[in-house]
């Protein structure tokens, strides 16, 4: 196992002597209901135009089974296949809450032959070397417990010349979107949630791990250490996001 981030250290419940891996795991569970609601409202469907723009950065490469890490409801998975139209996405996520939702979403697409949810830890992937064409990851990363075997497990399972795609919250640099970004994702996000009747942690927690995570730059070198090439970044909406790009070494 690598040596953990300071990233890794943040949780979403202080006071809870369980791992973050079950934390989180409690956390979207106990939120998966109004999640998909809640993206929506926060980013005013912002995330939607990011999410495409990722899976377009797939296309080029023409993927025959993409592997959807932390899926959550699916919303990548079926933005992915309408877009790619791959034979199979295979979405493996955590929360038993987030993962029956995305079941009921794939089933009244009637994509239950093309979309598979599974349960399934991103530092354990439960499939051989070498399985996928592409692997995505829409705000799933910063909640992993360990980031280095997150993305080396990603590394394993993805086929020589495939290609991953993060989509991550990062660091505005500019100095007025900067202020007016740290006060959104301090105090209006986690407010929002409480109107919501949502559970107030679960937005803190996104702040204080999207302003740990290691973004732009400091990421794409963790890419190239865990053994990725070609690797990139694309900043998004003047850097709230950032879209990262890495390849499997042919």
């Amino acid at each position: 196992m690598s040596n953990p981030l300071p990233h890794d250290h943040i949780t979403p419940f202080k006071e809870s002597e369980k791992t973050k891996k079950e934390q989180v795991a409690d956390m979207f569970d106990k939120i998966a209901g109004k999640y998909d609601k809640m993206n929506r409202f926060l980013s005013a469907r912002t995330d939607i135009g990011w999410r495409k723009k990722a899976i377009r950065m797939l296309g080029k490469d023409n993927p025959r089974h993409i592997l959807d890490v932390a899926t959550g409801t699916a919303d990548m998975a079926l933005l992915a296949y309408k877009m790619l139209k791959p034979d199979k996405i295979t979405g493996i996520d955590i929360s038993a809450g987030m993962l029956e939702l995305g079941v009921k979403k794939i089933e009244k697409e009637g994509l239950g032959d093309k979309i598979h949810l599974q349960l399934g830890d991103s530092e354990t992937i439960n499939f051989p070397d070498n399985t996928f064409d592409a692997v995505m990851v829409a705000f799933g990363v910063r909640n992993f417990e360990n980031l280095d075997n997150g993305l080396a497990e990603m590394l394993r399972v993805l086929k020589p010349g495939g290609r991953l795609i993060v989509l991550e919250f990062s660091k505005p640099k500019q100095k007025a979107i900067k202020s007016f970004y740290n006060l959104y994702m301090g105090i209006v996000a986690p407010q929002v949630a409480r109107w919501f009747k949502q559970n107030k942690e679960a937005y803190r927690y996104l702040n204080e791990s999207a302003k740990a995570f290691p973004d732009r730059h400091l990421f794409t070198d963790i890419l190239k250490k865990v053994g990725y090439s070609d690797t990139a970044f694309k900043p998004l909406s003047l850097g709230i996001c950032c879209i990262y790009s890495g390849q499997k070494p042919l």
